[in-house]
């Protein structure tokens, strides 16, 4: 072989090596990158996992869209978890599948005695007639004396459960005068249409949906019972080491709250598709709820502690518990 010929050999062996170099500078960036999409200031981004329902407020952030923008600016990205009730949600939360998610009132108290590690953050306003007790429209049952005996529908450890409970108490019915039979609102759907239960309590957007295309009967709502206050919840680790993150959530969904209020047809064509519904029921549902974030106060938790204790008194929950506990003080 010549002088040139090697010469020309060696310099294809150079380029050679040179592109394999280049190419595992590449693939070194783009593994390094791989964390900094979200992070404004070059950091790698964290991940915030939010578990949400279908409905409420959560679910019309996430559709309307801009928390991602906020967070991605705070150094965070997002993982969207979809569940069919709260105990659903807070059992995830409580495997650490999720850091932050909204459920009623009674899911937190079941999930606490279960020994979940929730902290409470906020809520919503008052909104007891977004959740009802519903009958099929030619039922019997036209009084809470028709109860006695009865089968009654509704998802365990669910806010409906405490205003069943708070329903039969002020009846002067005992929570024993009734058979209460648990599932989830599609399976409680179908297990009331065809006969199988007498009645079902269930909270919105399902409460209208059913109503509308059975034409239930609403035996009686939440108003003069219970508070049916959305709660915004998160794990203590998260909470405590992601502070900035919870502030961004909760100022995203006053925000959006804001919004909503003012725009509630303009909602109800934005969850629509979403939830596989039509418009209709869903703005007749938006008009029973409360708008707004509160900050968890002593007057809630004193709330909440009332009805922790009214479920350890029907054996429940297996012990009292302090819903104070559950707060980063």
């Amino acid at each position: 072989m010549n002088k040139s010929k090697r010469v020309q050999k060696k310099g294809r062996g150079w380029a050679v090596l040179l592109m394999l170099a280049a190419l595992l500078v590449v693939s070194a960036c783009s593994a390094n990158n791989s964390g900094k999409d979200a992070g404004s200031n070059g950091t790698k981004a964290k991940t915030v996992r939010i578990g949400y329902q279908k409905y409420a407020s959560v679910n019309i952030m996430k559709e309307r869209g801009g928390l991602e923008e906020k967070l991605k600016e705070a150094g965070y990205v997002v993982e969207w978890t979809e569940f069919p009730g709260g105990p659903q949600l807070l059992e995830a939360l409580n495997v650490g599948s999720i850091d932050f998610g909204h459920t009623g009132e009674a899911p937190p108290i079941f999930a606490q005695a279960a020994g979940a590690p929730l902290v409470y953050l906020a809520h919503s306003p008052e909104s007891p007639k977004a959740e009802s007790i519903l009958v099929p429209e030619n039922s019997p049952i036209q009084s809470s004396a028709d109860l006695k005996g009865k089968k009654i529908a509704l998802n365990k450890g669910s806010n409906v459960h405490y205003l069943l409970v708070k329903y039969l108490e002020r009846e002067g019915l005992a929570y024993s005068d009734v058979e209460v039979v648990y599932l989830p609102p599609a399976d409680a759907r179908a297990a009331f249409e065809s006969g199988n239960v007498d009645a079902w309590v269930i909270w919105e957007p399902f409460y209208s949906v059913a109503q509308l295309a059975t034409k239930a009967r609403v035996l009686a709502d939440g108003e003069g019972l219970v508070k049916n206050y959305e709660f915004y919840l998160a794990s203590r680790d998260f909470a405590k080491s992601n502070t900035k993150a919870v502030d961004v959530i909760l100022d995203q969904l006053e925000e959006t709250d804001k919004w909503a209020k003012d725009n509630q047809p303009e909602v109800a064509k934005l969850l629509a598709p979403a939830l596989g519904l039509d418009a209709a029921p869903l703005e007749q549902a938006l008009a029973h709820r409360g708008w707004g974030v509160i900050r968890v106060s002593d007057e809630t938790l004193q709330a909440q502690q009332s009805i922790a204790d009214t479920f350890f008194k029907l054996e429940l929950i297996p012990s009292e518990l302090k819903v104070s506990d559950a707060v980063i003080k």
